[in-house]
């Protein structure tokens, strides 16, 4: 494209609108505003608008938000269930077995059930009452770095109004260049903006790799006569069936207002067997009896999909560069052995805003001058949290019995275990092929007694996310390499994109005379980015999409 793109500069720009870079928003302009210091603040988000891309398991501790907003509650924090009261269950295809002792990592005490849809609307209206420019519907696709440097001054938006084929439609506008003296990155999990900075500095250099889990989500509404509206229990966890030993995951269940409860079901993609179906393992919870005893009778409002960053401390990059730093999920900031991850991002941007506040006062944008992040995210209770479990997740990847011993003996022994650090390998290695795998037990969709209500197809599950995208735009999933898809990947592990994508994204074609053709939903897309992550070839690209496209979740 030649046109000349308009641009529009700031003192700090945030890219992503997930609870990272909200709370460091929100910080940043307070502390700006007590300092009696005017500053220009944009924050971009491609959804559709603050809140519709945000998936999330929903337990909220509120250690951060009490920091950031003391009077949340008189300023109407969207909190679904105020006590977290737990039960933990180990799970046998027909029973279940309540553990006598919960780790303490795991107690929820003075913890919040929340819709993080809901709670990062409320954050976004707070941004924008002071003063941040909040521009939902919005793709970041292009770094911008200063010429012959490596200094980061803002981001490229996608164009809107391209075709399939490339050419401009009659409603084409060019994208803009947001210039800003510090641009923060909260893209949440495996961001394309991110991966991209990593390729050219190395920022994960020395790092083990990223690793996730995908967590498929759903808001079901129960009857009223349900036993568990008035129990006192609020939260339930579930470990073993449908997956066992050898396959991380678990289950959950959380008790919301008005007779819903939001139900998930979370995989390590480190999973070996490539006829493994994610989906179908969480029918398979939905349907175990601890479960369908308390949804029955119920309805699924809302569905959903996303990436979990699981590798925790020794997996984040480096956070501050020249002119820019990175928060949140995109900084593997999530601490996987307490399942919680809201807390962690919202104090990194917090700390974050400080740095960027320091910055602009010296007029220093340097990544010595934004270390100053790094270094309080290192003495604060994000290090001593992330640092506690930093082999949790390697534990939890043990086979067998092995795993429990792994995982006490590194909570014993405060995150060390019996080696430290324990070694992460990339979920893309971890699939078998065919010829060695073993037949996955899971049970086939065409065996699942699907009702169209509470037990849903993925299509109809798509269809309550509420998923949309243009049609006429250019594939934003890009496989470099087709002709590995339907031979060398189909021929070792039945092209395992059809089974892990939750929402039916890539479909495998066979013609009459034997040839193959992967074909792409595109429009389908839950941006959980599953299909990059877990490509035993790494030959799917997943590309932000035009701007505005995607979920649009709203109770999730």
């Amino acid at each position: 494209m030649d046109e000349t793109r308009e641009a529009l500069e700031f003192d700090v720009l945030f890219v992503g609108g997930g609870p990272a870079n909200l709370a460091g928003a929100i910080h940043l302009m307070n502390m700006a505003q007590k300092a009696g210091k005017e500053i220009e603040v944009c924050l971009i988000e491609k959804a559709e608008s603050i809140g519709s891309h945000s998936l999330s398991g929903a337990i909220l501790d509120p250690v951060a938000l009490q920091e950031l907003i003391p009077d949340f509650l008189e300023k109407e924090c969207p909190i679904e269930q105020p006590e977290c009261r737990d039960e933990f269950y180990y799970l046998t295809a027909t029973g279940k077995f309540r553990l006598p002792y919960t780790p303490s990592y795991m107690h929820n005490s003075g913890c919040h059930i929340i819709s993080l849809s809901k709670y990062c609307t409320w954050l976004g209206e707070m941004a924008e009452e002071l003063g941040v420019m909040v521009f939902p519907g919005f793709a970041g696709v292009e770094v911008l770095y200063e010429a012959d440097s490596d200094r980061v001054i803002g981001i490229r938006t996608g164009d809107k109004g391209i075709d399939k084929d490339g050419n401009k439609r009659p409603n084409f506008e060019p994208g803009v260049d947001l210039m800003a003296k510090v641009t923060v990155f909260g893209e949440g999990p495996q961001g394309s903006l991110l991966r991209e900075i990593g390729k050219k500095l190395d920022i994960f250099e020395d790092k083990m790799p990223q690793v996730f889990e995908t967590a498929i989500k759903e808001v079901i509404e129960i009857p009223e006569s349900s036993p568990f509206n008035s129990s006192n229990t609020t939260v339930v966890h579930s470990f073993g069936y449908p997956l066992g030993f050898d396959t991380k995951g678990g289950g959950f269940l959380y008790k919301m207002k008005d007779n819903r409860v939001s139900l998930g079901f979370v995989i390590g993609l480190e999973y070996e067997d490539p006829l493994f179906e994610p989906y179908q393992a969480f029918l398979s919870f939905k349907k175990h009896p601890l479960i369908a005893d308390i949804i029955q009778g119920g309805k699924v409002l809302q569905q959903g999909a996303k990436t979990l960053p699981a590798g925790g401390y020794y997996t984040m990059p480096r956070l501050a560069l020249n002119g820019a730093v990175v928060v949140g999920d995109s900084a593997s900031m999530l601490n996987i052995q307490r399942l919680k991850g809201v807390h962690t991002a919202m104090k990194s941007g917090m700390l974050a805003a400080e740095a960027i506040l320091t910055a602009l006062d010296r007029e220093n944008y340097s990544a010595e001058t934004l270390g100053a992040y790094a270094q309080s995210v290192d003495r604060s209770w994000i290090k001593k949290e992330l640092y506690s479990a930093r082999n949790f997740d390697q534990a939890l990847s043990q086979k067998g019995v092995g795993k429990f011993i792994t995982i006490g003996a590194q909570y014993l022994s405060g995150g060390r275990g019996f080696v430290d650090p324990m070694e992460i390998k990339k979920d893309c290695l971890s699939l078998r092929k065919l010829n060695n795998a073993t037949v996955s037990q899971t049970v086939s969709p065409e065996t699942q007694d699907l009702d169209g209500k509470l037990y849903l197809d993925k299509l109809t599950g798509l269809y309550l996310s509420g998923t949309s995208h243009e049609e006429n735009q250019p594939c934003h999933l890009n496989i470099p390499d087709q002709s590995i898809c339907v031979g060398e990947c189909f021929d070792n592990y039945r092209c395992p994109c059809t089974r892990f994508c939750p929402a039916q994204v890539y479909e495998l074609e066979e013609d009459p005379d034997g040839s193959r053709r992967l074909k792409l939903n595109p429009s389908n897309c839950l941006h959980c980015k599953t299909c990059e992550i877990k490509d035993p070839y790494e030959n799917i690209i997943w590309t932000c999409p035009e701007g505005g496209g995607g979920p649009k979740y709203s109770i999730l």
